[in-house]
């Protein structure tokens, strides 16, 4: 039996660092999770270079919700898992989701290895299938677990999981609205530099929370074009990124543009008639622009 499950990665509108409270939409550029009974132990491996570290956290979660190898430690389950017929698990990934660029690439893996390893075994085994909430919750004590984010980003997470548009209190982990994004095309710039949102300066980013949180409030009004400008803008001075980046996309007739997560990539909410201007605005950059879309559907099993 085999499960394979597609996660989209995020974008963001409000980064919630500084402040506490976030919103992301779903992109179309995601990572694929397949799950399957294998030799016994966990083996995880990724076509993308995550570290399968977060990977192994995200199947404990799933077999320690359901008490399997409840007698066994972390470090023994990884390579001593059996179901009691000679047979762990495997979970294999493939992506077209940069990692390291603010797209939300940590919480895309959780979700996705999370949703496939609870699917194939509650299948296999006929329990109880886990509810949104435990899967984006499994995910995000995973992620905090092996470093990877800062504050647990759950605006990134539900809007991975659910696609579509949500602002979130990420302190309580609660979603404060959620609604299904228009058909946008994004484009993503990628500048030649990785940034890992688990090692970034974080009381540096604290400086802009008063200014952050107008930025959330424009979201909450449904402003939300307006808030990923402002955000991004924000976000992107304080980190020692290239705005002009995004300014360049505004001049050419981007709907909003700015910093996404962390770093490294910008992206640009476009329509028809301004996306081959912003892509002729960015040729001028060294990096490389990625065509994508909006993803309302979320994590999904295929």
């Amino acid at each position: 039996m085999t499960k394979t499950v597609f996660s989209p990665g995020s974008a963001t509108i409000i980064n919630a660092i500084s402040t506490g409270f976030g919103s992301a939409f779903g992109i179309g550029l995601g990572i694929e999770a397949e799950a399957k009974f294998s030799d016994v132990g966990v083996k995880c491996s990724s076509d993308i270079g995550a570290d399968p570290h977060l990977m192994n956290l995200c199947v404990e979660q799933v077999l320690d919700h359901y008490k399997i190898g409840s007698a066994l430690d972390f470090d023994d389950i990884i390579p001593s898992l059996d179901f009691g017929n000679g047979q762990g698990i495997e979970v294999n990934t493939k992506s077209n989701l940069p990692l390291g660029s603010g797209l939300s690439s940590s919480s895309a893996l959780s979700n996705a290895v999370v949703m496939a390893t609870a699917a194939l075994v509650a299948s296999e085994f006929c329990l109880e299938p886990l509810t949104d909430m435990e899967m984006i919750n499994m995910g995000i004590v995973a992620s905090l677990e092996a470093g990877v984010t800062i504050t647990g980003a759950f605006d990134d997470a539900s809007a991975s999981f659910f696609g579509g548009l949500t602002i979130t209190d990420n302190g309580n982990r609660e979603i404060l609205h959620q609604e299904r994004m228009p058909d946008y095309d994004v484009l993503v710039f990628m500048p030649d530099k990785e940034s890992l949102s688990g090692s970034s300066d974080v009381d540096r980013m604290k400086l802009v929370a008063p200014f952050v949180s107008m930025a959330f409030n424009k979201a909450l009004d449904g402003d939300y074009l307006e808030a990923l400008t402002l955000n991004g803008l924000l976000y992107g001075n304080v980190l020692g990124f290239d705005n002009n980046i995004a300014l360049d996309a505004l001049q050419a007739g981007a709907l909003a543009s700015g910093l996404s997560g962390t770093g490294s990539s910008f992206v640009a909410i476009v329509d028809e008639s301004s996306i081959d201007g912003v892509k002729e605005a960015w040729a001028s950059y060294d990096g490389r622009v990625i065509e994508t879309n909006v993803d309302n559907r979320g994590t999904r099993i295929i």
